[in-house]
């Protein structure tokens, strides 16, 4: 990581295992950063006073962060910059394009359910902030030629008010549909956990392919 043909091999091998974790980090000046709305490095410890649960010590589930905005962060980067004398904090990520390709093998009809209904998101609490995308997304984004799918969308906590339905069959439908999925996500299978170390950073591929 010390030179930018570090970096470039580094990058490349996130496409491949869907994470990578640095073994020592030197010079994060070398990587490019998007800003979004908390800044390019968002500071995570402890404080109510954010109403926010990623600000607390509560444990959370397998989800996908930034489902409020429009084009979500698709590489994200986890540094532990302190752990003095703590227990706990490991990490949780899951694969969200195997669990797709696993849902559509086990129940191809919640599979078509989670990528044909467009779900309401937003981030909001603290006072004035209201964040949600330019319209809503489906769970699971497929390619409208290919089909092939791109993106996974999926955050139990940021999803809005759903009250759009052409019927009280479609509620029963996508509520089945997210009880597959989420049952399915929490597999002890489909779940992999890294206790990050200070200077020992993890990249995961946050959502898109």
């Amino acid at each position: 990581m010390a030179s930018e043909e570090g970096v470039k091999w580094w990058t490349s091998k996130i496409p491949l295992y869907g994470q990578r974790t640095m073994v020592t980090l030197r010079s994060p000046t070398t990587l490019n950063y998007r800003s979004l709305c908390l800044g390019c490095f968002w500071d995570f410890t402890s404080d109510l006073s954010l109403k926010d649960t990623a600000y607390t010590s509560l444990a959370l589930g397998a989800h996908t962060d930034t489902t409020y905005f429009t084009d979500p962060a698709g590489l994200q980067m986890f540094h532990l910059l302190s752990h003095t004398e703590g227990s706990g904090g490991e990490s949780l990520l899951v694969d969200g394009f195997r669990a797709a390709a696993l849902l559509e093998k086990e129940a191809p009809d919640a599979y078509h359910v989670l990528r044909s209904t467009p779900v309401s998101t937003h981030s909001s609490g603290n006072y004035g902030i209201s964040i949600q995308p330019g319209i809503p997304f489906p769970v699971l984004n497929e390619h409208p030629v290919t089909r092939e799918l791109y993106q996974v969308r999926w955050n139990n906590d940021d999803r809005a008010t759903m009250d759009q339905w052409y019927s009280e069959a479609d509620i029963d439908a996508w509520y089945n549909a997210a009880r597959l999925w989420t049952e399915l996500i929490r597999r002890e299978t489909s779940l992999y956990r890294e206790q990050l170390r200070p200077g020992r950073p993890l990249s995961r591929q946050a959502l898109n392919e």
